[in-house]
């Protein structure tokens, strides 16, 4: 869940605001630690325990018309932008936020998003020196030429560069060459025959042909012309890995020398290609995908020039639609967004102004929404239920049945090496070499976007031959997530997820525990699935595991697998349990670790009692699944199943404490409820 642009993987505020963040809050009414209203206590937990915690939720919440879900995720990112965009309004209007500030960058872009008349006037001109370009490739070399140029600026298709730790050596970075954009996110909307990625085929060829008008072309020339674009995607999905191969980072490592390159793809001039990218000494590249990159000869030396250039038309116009007319990006979104995902209209623009400043200038907002929001003290409680959560992953390694003692050593390693970051970086972003210019200074959405990419390109370029820089963060400070990268083997928790329903400073340690306490245990589980267990204590792609250990580890997954593989949230629609098993597996291994973090702090704090009428046990797994608490669109369903390593979220609800024996003795669960898992089917990992 990290910034797409380049890397794989993995506000004017009111007066009550300039008061202290802790002041804010104590001026709030309580908010309930679980909120009974939202339960319907009707249904026996043993029965739905989704529907026992949510279900007057469930009953009254409508889906908000510009959304294609909603949930307790979306309920606080609606509160986060919210408080986001006043803090942005509010430094809008302070002179001393100039567009050479960092903050008046962001200010800045803001305000180039908003200005739909100077978008609309300028209509598809921006594009059209671009496009020009593309009309004169007669060649593969013309094609290089534009390949190289257009790679400095976020590149456009066929193949790209980023920058990255190397995967074996996390303290150094490396250059990996890997496939280009396709108009669809996976290889099955192009080549599975079901019927909902036909169906998606279909209506994509018909989108693209539409957008294609709206760069001049005919109606029957931009028929022509989508069939052309579709069928060259068709052809380049194929060699693709498929969405669970590309999960093994093993697969995506192939360090691979200049020379064996060129003969795998020989048509592009690579020593040219990387001299004028500004790469000048380079021996050797990571190559993701190997049986891409040696198909993609095969489309070169067909020479099929006209299809080439319709596609890159396609892949620079798809990438500018935020920028250009209103009009276009209504169009955009009537695929994107209501075929694909089922939202009914698009987000306020504000709104999706914002997410373009999270993405791009993230840490420049992040940094005044910390001193607004974030109370110092917010950082130390979490870093308390960290440590114990920690602990808890520890005794829970020791007393592992199925893992040796070599193994555990190398895991308790790994553990405790673990980089804790919380709240905002240490070290904020420089954004002074970047080049953002405001509305009344001539600036327009589509300039500052090639800028911040230029900007981003040379970022990366200026990392080569120097150490790993660990202290970089992936996400904003006003973020509502958190994530593990296996590389500085790290977890990172940003300031907005540190709120309700996550964590609640109002609440009993037992709602928060089944929070934030399991959203912690769900990262450090990340380090321990069956992607994270491949890195070692040092964040290197380096086996660690006896032979048998690894075996028992694999098939204990290929269990939790089958369980969600056989769950179907529509019909004719399954959830792939090998794709989601990294995910499945944070949720199991984090539920177990921050129930045991929750038994520890009542050992050493003493246990409060009933609360509400429930135990601390009780109140630990209602609060889990309240985090989880969601409804979704069918066409959303569809697309999550085929393109997110999430389970939808009625399953993480219940499925990872169906595994956890402290949940049927906490809720009297017995044999013959529908909740009940017969004991030697519950899968334990760890």
């Amino acid at each position: 869940m990290i910034k797409q642009l380049r890397k794989p993987v993995f506000c004017v505020v009111s007066a009550m605001f300039t008061i202290t963040a802790a002041q804010a809050q104590d001026a709030k009414p309580k908010e309930p630690g679980i909120n009974l209203s939202y339960m319907d206590t009707k249904v026996s937990p043993g029965q739905d325990f989704f529907r026992y915690v949510n279900g007057t939720w469930l009953d009254k919440t409508e889906i908000p018309s510009d959304r294609n879900s909603w949930g307790s995720f979306n309920e606080l990112r609606q509160k986060t932008d919210n408080n986001s965009l006043a803090i942005l309004k509010e430094a809008s209007k302070n002179p001393k936020y100039k567009s050479n500030t960092d903050q008046g960058k962001a200010v800045a872009l803001f305000n180039t998003i908003l200005d739909t008349v100077g978008r609309n006037k300028r209509g598809i001109t921006p594009l059209q020196p671009t496009l020009k370009k593309i009309d004169a490739i007669k060649n593969v070399a013309d094609l290089q030429n534009f390949l190289t140029e257009m790679e400095t600026q976020g590149g456009v298709g066929f193949f790209g560069v980023y920058i990255g730790a190397d995967a074996k050596n996390s303290n150094a970075y490396a250059v990996n060459l890997g496939p280009g954009r396709l108009g669809l996110s996976d290889k099955d909307y192009y080549n599975a025959d079901d019927k909902d990625s036909k169906e998606k085929r279909e209506k994509y060829q018909v989108h693209v042909a539409r957008m294609m008008q709206f760069i001049g072309e005919s109606p029957a020339k931009a028929k022509e012309s989508a069939a052309q674009i579709v069928a060259l995607e068709i052809e380049m999905s194929a060699p693709r890995l498929d969405r669970v191969e590309r999960r093994d980072r093993r697969k995506q490592y192939n360090p691979t020398a200049i020379a064996d390159l060129k003969k795998t793809t020989p048509s592009i001039q690579w020593e040219k290609y990387f001299a004028g990218i500004g790469i000048t000494k380079i021996d050797s590249v990571n190559v993701t995908q190997p049986r891409y990159m040696a198909a993609l000869e095969k489309t070169f030396t067909e020479k099929k020039v006209g299809a080439w250039k319709e596609y890159l038309k396609w892949c620079v116009l798809n990438g500018s639609t935020s920028s250009l007319t209103t009009q276009i990006e209504a169009a955009n979104f009537d695929f994107y967004g209501k075929t694909l995902t089922g939202a009914l209209k698009q987000r306020p623009r504000e709104e999706m102004a914002l997410q373009v400043i999270n993405n791009a200038t993230g840490e420049a907002l992040g940094k005044l929404y910390v001193e607004k929001l974030f109370p110092a003290e917010a950082k130390d409680k979490a870093k308390n239920m960290i440590q114990n959560v920690i602990l808890a992953y520890e005794n829970r390694i020791n007393a592992l049945p199925w893992m040796s003692a070599t193994t555990k050593v190398k895991a308790i390693e790994k553990l405790k090496k673990l980089t804790i970051k919380i709240g905002y970086p240490d070290k904020w972003k420089d954004y002074s070499a970047l080049q953002i210019k405001d509305v009344a200074e001539g600036g327009t959405y589509f300039d500052n976007s090639v800028n911040l990419s230029k900007w981003d390109f040379k970022e990366d370029l200026a990392k080569l031959g120097k150490p790993v820089d660990k202290t970089e963060w992936g996400m904003s400070p006003q973020t509502v997530n958190a994530y593990f990268n296996p590389s500085y083997n790290e977890i990172v928790f940003p300031a907005a997820i540190l709120q309700p329903p996550f964590y609640n400073y109002q609440a009993d340690e037992a709602v928060n525990y089944g929070g934030i306490g399991a959203v912690i245990g769900h990262e450090i589980s990340h380090g321990f699935d069956d992607s994270g267990a491949r890195y070692n204590a040092d964040g290197n792609l380096v086996d660690w595991w006896t032979a048998e250990d690894l075996k028992q580890f694999t098939a204990l997954g290929a269990k939790l697998a089958d369980q969600y593989s056989a769950l179907e949230p529509l019909p004719g629609i399954h959830v792939d349990g090998k794709f989601t098993l990294g995910e499945n597996i944070g949720d199991l291994g984090g539920i177990n670790a921050a129930y045991d973090g929750l038994q520890l702090y009542l050992k050493a704090n003493g246990n409060p009692g009933l609360i509400d009428g429930f135990t601390p046990e009780q109140r630990f797994f209602i609060s889990w699944a309240t985090v989880w608490r969601t409804k979704s669109r069918d066409e959303a369903i569809k697309s999550q199943v085929k393109t997110d390593p999430h389970s939808p979220g009625m399953y993480r609800a219940v499925v990872p404490i169906q595994n956890v024996d402290a949940f049927y003795q906490a809720f009297g669960i017995k044999k013959g409820d529908k909740m009940y898992i017969e004991p030697e089917k519950r899968v334990k990992i760890w």
